[in-house]
C-alpha cells in the first residue's frame, strides 16, 4: 500500500486533501504544526480541529510538531519577505513541508500532500509562491495538492501511478462552494471556519513582536506566551512593562513572570496585575490608579514579588 504524509490543519481543505486520497486507498499519516502564534482553539490535548478532524478520517496516525527557536528565527528575518503583519507565509510552508518530508522519511512513507488551494490565499497560496516554495525545500515533485492537481503539471506521485489523476480536483479562487459540497458528499461535517489562526497577521500584535525585537539581543520563544497578554508600555529608558486586563491575565502574568522582571499586584483593593523590568517607581504606582479602583480613604497595599521574594508595600 502507497503511504502518504499530509500536513492536516484540521481546516477543511487539509481534510478533505486527506479524504481524497484515502478514497483512492492511499494509506494517510498526518502532520500537525503548532507555533507559538497560533490562535486557535485549544485543549489540552492539543488543537480541537485537529482532534475532531482526525475523528472524522477514522482516527488516522497523527505526529504533533511544535516550532520554537527555529521558527522564530524565520519570523524575525523571514528570507521571503512578509505579509502584511509579520507573517512569513512563504518560509513559513516551506519549514513545515521540509519537516514533513523528515517524517515521510522516517516511516517509509513515499509523498507529501498538503490542502493548498491555488489562489485562495493571497500571500502563499498562488502560482509564484508555490513554485518558490517547492523550490525552497527541494521536495517540490513529491509535493501533491490534490484540491488543486489539474491546475499544476503531474508530481511524481501522478506519473508513477500511485495516485490516479483523474480523480484528483482543479479547484481554484477563494470560494468554498466546491469544497462545502465535497465535503457534505464525503460525511466531512464539523470543521472551523476558514478564518486565519495566526497572531502575526494581526497588527496589534506584530507591534508588540516588532518592539520585543528591537529590544531583546537574544529572543526566545520562552518570552512569546507574555506578548499575547495584557497593555505593553515602554518607557525612555527602555524598560517594559505588562499591565495585566482582567484576572486571568493576572493569574498567567504570575505563572510565567521570568524571576528578572518585577511582578506587582494588588493585596486590599481591585486593580491588575503589573509586570516590569524597572522596580518600584511612581510610574508603577500611577498604573494601579489608572486601571485600578485604589480606595479613596485607609492604606492601599501591593505585593512586590522579585527574585522568588516576596514583601507588602503600601501604595
Amino acid at each position: 500500500m502507497i503511504r502518504a504524509v499530509g500536513l492536516l490543519s484540521g481546516g477543511l481543505d487539509s481534510t478533505l486533501a486527506a479524504r481524497v486520497l484515502m478514497d483512492q486507498g492511499i494509506e494517510v499519516y498526518a502532520i500537525n504544526f503548532v507555533t507559538p502564534f497560533c490562535n486557535c482553539t485549544s485543549k489540552s490535548a492539543g488543537c480541537a480541529a485537529v482532534e475532531t478532524a482526525i475523528g472524522q478520517l477514522g482516527n488516522i496516525p497523527l505526529k504533533r510538531v511544535a516550532l520554537g527557536e527555529e521558527y522564530l528565527a524565520i519570523v524575525k528575518a523571514p528570507l521571503h519577505g512578509r505579509g502584511r503583519g509579520l507573517n512569513p507565509c512563504l518560509d513559513c510552508r516551506a519549514l513545515k513541508i521540509m519537516k514533513a518530508a523528515e517524517h515521510m522519511r522516517e516511516i517509509g512513507a513515499s509523498f507529501l500532500f498538503t490542502g493548498e488551494v491555488l489562489g485562495q490565499r493571497p500571500m502563499s497560496q498562488h502560482r509564484r509562491a508555490m513554485a518558490i516554495i517547492d523550490k525552497h525545500t527541494g521536495v517540490g515533485d513529491l509535493t501533491l495538492r490534490p484540491l488543486s492537481a489539474m491546475h499544476f503539471e503531474p508530481t511524481m506521485p501522478e506519473r508513477e501511478g500511485w495516485v490516479d489523476r483523474s480523480k484528483l480536483l482543479g479547484i481554484e479562487g477563494r470560494s468554498r462552494k466546491v469544497q462545502i459540497a465535497l465535503a457534505k458528499e464525503k460525511n466531512i461535517v464539523d470543521y472551523p471556519c476558514p478564518a486565519g489562526g495566526c497572531l502575526l497577521t494581526d497588527e496589534r500584535f506584530a507591534e508588540k513582536l516588532i518592539d520585543y525585537f528591537n529590544h531583546c539581543e537574544t529572543p526566545s520563544i520562552r518570552d512569546m506566551p507574555l506578548l499575547k497578554i495584557g497593555r505593553h508600555f515602554r518607557n525612555t529608558a527602555g524598560h517594559k512593562t505588562i499591565v495585566g486586563r482582567d484576572e486571568r491575565e493576572g493569574l498567567m502574568m504570575e505563572r510565567l513572570a521570568p524571576p528578572a522582571m518585577h511582578l506587582y499586584y494588588p493585596v486590599n483593593f481591585g486593580g491588575p496585575h503589573i509586570l516590569a523590568q524597572e522596580p518600584y517607581s511612581d510610574a508603577i504606582r500611577e498604573l494601579f490608579y489608572k486601571y485600578g479602583k485604589v480606595p479613596g480613604d485607609g492604606e492601599a497595599s501591593i505585593e512586590w514579588v522579585f527574585e522568588g521574594e516576596k514583601k507588602v508595600c503600601v501604595l
